[in-house]
């Protein structure tokens, strides 16, 4: 019997290649179950290594986060620090005279607003070195509001220290720039100067005429009968004329007594005093609406008694303009997004 017909052997030849026989077509037949596994391996280390890829790129971006975050905190601590030893080292200083700026508009919104002024006129006043502080103006008014709240701010401040502040004007101290300068102790000018305008406003424009003309319509709603007064596309009736005028009245009284209470017997009152109308440093001294010629350096000088000036005048510095716009921009995206939905009450 011929021993390679056995079935065992048949096994253990058909594992060899035979002569002749087709290795790819071999590969072929066999190859797939042994593949299998092999492949599987493939594709689970490569979803593993984009896996572990993104996983780290997660974390080296959460990282840079991590790091800019702590330098913006680095430099908002350095600039407080800063500033707080500049008031150290004035706190430390020798005698001297304090000035605070009040230029521009005075409104809520500027470097001549009263959260602004007030705080560095209590830091002037607070410093044991300061002989006096100099309201160094130069500002055509604003908002009697603000103007208001410092007028207060000065009165207090001169009865809890006991030391005298004084207005010096540059170009213009007129509206609610003088109703701060009423409560000085002194006030002084240059001879060109602009000094007063005692009075109150309230303006704006009408195109009723001109919407008529071009064939515009107004649409206005309102839940309010007057909710809609001042609206300058919109006819201004005679009762709210009265209204706006009343009020105006009344604030313009309330300059007045400022004015009456801070220049005393000094004031020389006319009919123009009141009226709205300003006048010339010259003139201003005249009327008793100014006392004495003048500037920063001679009143340091020759009236305080104190040569050295040190500056106490706040300012929005560039971190808090930041916050603000950064701040405004997101407010008023979100803002943007609710715009039509929701009936506005101004």
């Amino acid at each position: 019997m011929n021993p390679h017909s056995t079935p065992d052997n048949q096994g253990a030849a058909g594992s060899e290649p035979l002569p002749g026989q087709d290795l790819w077509a071999r590969a072929a037949s066999g190859a797939p179950n042994a593949a299998k596994p092999a492949a599987a391996g493939w594709e689970r280390d490569v979803l593993e290594r984009l896996v572990f890829a993104t996983v780290n790129e997660q974390r080296s971006a959460r990282r840079w986060r991590i790091f800019w975050r702590f330098v913006w905190v680095s430099l908002i601590v350095a600039g407080l620090w800063w500033m707080g030893r500049d008031s150290a080292s004035s706190a430390t200083s020798g005698p001297h005279t304090a000035v605070v700026d009040i230029k521009g508009a005075i409104a809520g919104d500027a470097n001549a607003s009263a959260e602004f002024v007030i705080a560095a006129m209590r830091s002037a006043m607070e410093d044991p070195g300061s002989r006096a502080l100099v309201l160094l103006i130069n500002s055509p008014g604003g908002s009697p509001v603000q103007a208001g709240m410092i007028n207060d701010e000065i009165v207090r401040l001169k009865a809890q220290y006991q030391k005298p502040i004084y207005a010096v004007v540059e170009e213009t101290c007129a509206s609610a720039a003088y109703y701060i300068a009423a409560a000085a102790d002194e006030i002084f000018v240059d001879k060109a100067s602009i000094v007063g305008s005692i009075g109150v406003l309230m303006d704006g424009f009408g195109f009723t005429g001109t919407m008529e003309k071009l064939g515009v319509e107004r649409r206005l709603l309102t839940a309010g009968a007057n909710k809609g007064m001042l609206d300058p596309f919109s006819p201004l009736e005679e009762v709210q004329r009265a209204h706006a005028q009343t009020m105006l009245n009344q604030i313009h009284q309330q300059f007045i007594d400022v004015v009456r209470a801070g220049r005393g017997e000094r004031l020389k009152e006319n009919a123009d005093t009141f009226s709205g109308l300003f006048w010339t440093g010259q003139q201003a001294v005249e009327l008793g609406l100014a006392d004495k010629f003048g500037t920063l350096d001679s009143v340091a000088r020759d009236v305080v008694q104190a040569e050295e000036v040190i500056d106490y005048t706040r300012s929005e510095n560039m971190a808090e303009r930041f916050a603000k716009r950064f701040g405004a921009a997101i407010g008023g995206g979100a803002v943007d997004a609710m715009h039509g939905m929701l009936p506005a009450i101004r």
